[in-house]
């Protein structure tokens, strides 16, 4: 490969959540036992360097010393339009569609506060990233969940019967989709968006689509819920970032894209009410340097690399683990793993797996904030050989 994937990056002490952050307080991975570093397997960030092609953009800024207040480049709106073009197919996005947001997040509660009163029901899938759930009760909104089910093979399918019932008896006019899905990983099929956005229309709920993981399929092909139909085009505000990407959440800096100028006018409008919902400089030429030829180049070794993790662990699970469930994940680098089996086999409880894997260094998290009742949630974003050794200690518990 061209690009690095192997070495060990040492984010100690370099303000890592995901590292520094381990054993600092309650619902936190607790520190190893002595005789075990530390493998960071729970924040959803790459503990992998981000893609050159940024830091030399960051760089070539930093050549000039002044940081006053600025507009965004043209280059910046283009880099997003072909980037679009080039790795989702979609088509006619124009730099008036196009919004910045610090986070995806608060561009979901933008998107909320311009389509729906507080008080007001929303309905998203279980399991659930555990950021919908703070950001939208946060803001009170009601969360009506519909459970995502497996099929014979497995895989996490929608329930449309169960989502229509919701729509109706909660009257909700507002839906978060996550594609691909986190936690489950899921890269929803065309078909399968197209009957989600069925029922939308039936009911008229506007839709937002939190598509941040887009660019990370290891299976599949990612489908923006704006391609669906020219109907979804005008209900669906759709949510982007590099962050994910490139490993810039540090950096911070997302973007909608909407379609409808009525819709964008006042999510837009919300946005900015706080004046604080500004780009900052080197996060714009972050994603200019990202979403760049070379750029790419360097995301699609990652995806050969997150599949390999990926094809390992969960064979490893299969193998090794009896009574944990999995899903393969098709995009993400995320797993969701069903331990009720093992628990019950084991005559553990989910807190004492959790915590045994702490001792170990192995510093997964708890899925139950996702709606999984005996679930852990697992980073695979790390060089084979630190995915290899969890898995080889997390063996002296099974």
């Amino acid at each position: 490969m061209k690009y690095d994937f192997t070495s060990i990056l040492e984010r100690s002490g370099k303000d890592a959540i995901a590292v520094d952050g381990v054993g600092k307080g309650e619902g936190l991975p607790k520190a190893p036992q002595p005789g075990y570093d530390l493998i960071p397997m729970w924040v959803a960030d790459m503990n992998f360097p981000t893609a050159p092609s940024i830091l030399e953009a960051v760089r070539g800024r930093l050549e000039h010393p002044a940081f006053g207040y600025f507009m965004p480049r043209d280059e910046y709106y283009e880099s997003i339009i072909r980037w679009q073009r080039e790795r989702n197919q979609m088509e006619g996005i124009t730099p008036g569609m196009i919004g910045y947001e610090n986070g995806v997040l608060g561009g979901v509660i933008s998107a909320m506060k311009a389509i729906c009163q507080p008080g007001g029901a929303v309905l998203l899938h279980a399991p659930t990233y555990i950021g919908f759930t703070h950001c939208l009760t946060d803001n009170h909104y009601q969360i009506i969940l519909s459970d995502l089910v497996k099929d014979d093979q497995g895989i996490w399918r929608m329930d449309y019967a169960d989502m229509e019932e919701k729509i109706k008896a909660h009257d909700i006019r507002v839906a978060v989709i996550c594609s691909p899905h986190n936690p489950s990983g899921r890269v929803w099929e065309r078909w399968e968006l197209e009957k989600a956005m069925a029922l939308y229309v039936k009911y008229d709920v506007k839709v937002i689509s939190d598509e941040i993981w887009s660019d990370l399929i290891l299976d599949g092909k990612h489908v923006p819920t704006l391609s669906v139909s020219e109907d979804a085009r005008s209900r669906t505000i759709a949510l982007y970032a590099p962050s994910k990407t490139f490993n810039l959440a540090g950096l911070v800096g997302s973007y909608h894209i909407i379609a409808d100028p009525d819709l964008h006018e006042k999510v837009k409008e919300i946005s900015g009410a706080t004046h604080y919902n500004s780009m900052n400089v080197l996060s714009m030429y972050a994603l200019i340097g990202g979403y760049s030829p070379a750029g790419a180049e360097w995301l699609d070794e990652l995806r050969m690399v997150l599949k390999g993790n990926v094809d390992f662990a969960c064979q490893t699970i299969h193998d090794k683990f009896p009574g944990i469930q999995v899903s393969k994940p098709q995009g993400t680098y995320m797993l969701f793993l069903d331990c009720t089996d093992f628990c019950t086999n084991h005559d553990m409880t989910i807190d004492e797996l959790l915590e045994a894997g702490w001792a170990r260094g192995v510093a997964w998290q708890d899925g139950r904030p996702f709606h999984g009742p005996c679930h852990i949630r697992m980073n695979l974003a790390l060089p084979e050989s630190r995915v290899r050794e969890a898995f080889r200690r997390l063996e002296e518990i099974a």
